[in-house]
């Protein structure tokens, strides 16, 4: 019982993460210009990305009465999310990739995190790992495009 509840502690922090990501990311669609539409193209990407991992993860908690539906609020690493979610805004093209891979390098510790406390069941953790991935990837993407427009 107390790995089953450690288990989906873990998978609903990565829940809340998700869903602050998704938050940082409208955030910043809402708020940068036109200009860099190619960004908000991105950024929405992303948000879609954390939405379908979301899913996936309640599907790994099962019961609903337990599976974690908000966006983080308690003083966790989680909250960096939310905070570089407060930042975006009429910035520049470097300002922006930089705030987003604030949020990518919160995320990506999460998902870390969360394998390394080694509670996961089997299933869980090939999910975990796959999310991982692709997260890393996003993280690697827009590190790139920062780097690019800081040039």
């Amino acid at each position: 019982m107390a790995t089953t509840e450690n288990s989906n502690n873990v998978i609903n922090d990565l829940i809340e993460i998700n869903n602050d990501r998704i938050a940082g990311f409208e955030k910043a669609i809402s708020d940068i210009d036109d200009e860099n539409i190619d960004l908000k193209e991105l950024f929405q990407g992303y948000a879609e990305q954390s939405r379908k991992n979301s899913q996936e993860l309640a599907a790994l908690v099962g019961s609903v009465d337990e599976v974690e539906t908000g966006n983080s609020v308690s003083g966790t690493l989680h909250r960096a999310w939310i905070d570089v979610k407060s930042l975006f805004g009429g910035s520049d093209r470097a300002s922006i990739l930089a705030e987003a891979e604030r949020g990518e390098d919160a995320i990506k510790k999460a998902y870390q995190d969360a394998l390394a406390e080694g509670v996961l069941p089997i299933r869980a953790v090939e999910t975990v790992r796959a999310q991982a991935q692709q997260i890393n990837m996003a993280h690697d993407r827009i590190r790139t495009l920062r780097d690019v427009a800081k040039a």
